[in-house]
């Protein structure tokens, strides 16, 4: 079944960003996030959930964002959109044309 979606919805900024490890001459590193594209995609929640962290209250915020298809899209990555952080969880072609990617992605909502 082919998926329609209409790409005037996608008015929402972001940056893909991956993890990278930096050398730090003692045998470890240091990781940060560096920016591999920027791209307009529609961001819809999904659900939200509360849990206790050593004591304190944290919310999670599970959000499907809506990416025209692109290939290196993976698990472990994430999206910016200024100083939100969306954790993408799970990517697919929602109906296998190459056309679109859904990510599930997860938002701490601290």
């Amino acid at each position: 079944m082919v998926v329609f979606f209409d790409p005037g919805q996608m008015t929402a900024r972001l940056s893909l960003e991956e993890q990278t490890s930096t050398p730090d001459g003692q045998g470890g590193g240091t990781l940060s996030w560096t920016e591999i594209a920027a791209m307009w995609a529609k961001i819809e929640p999904v659900s939200t959930s509360l849990a206790e962290r050593a004591g304190a209250e944290i919310g999670t915020i599970t959000h499907r964002i809506w990416l025209r298809f692109r290939e290196g899209v993976s698990a472990g990555q994430r999206l910016r959109k200024g100083a939100r952080l969306f954790a993408i969880r799970l990517v697919q072609d929602p109906d296998e044309t190459g056309r679109y990617l859904t990510c599930l992605c997860e938002e701490d909502a601290a």
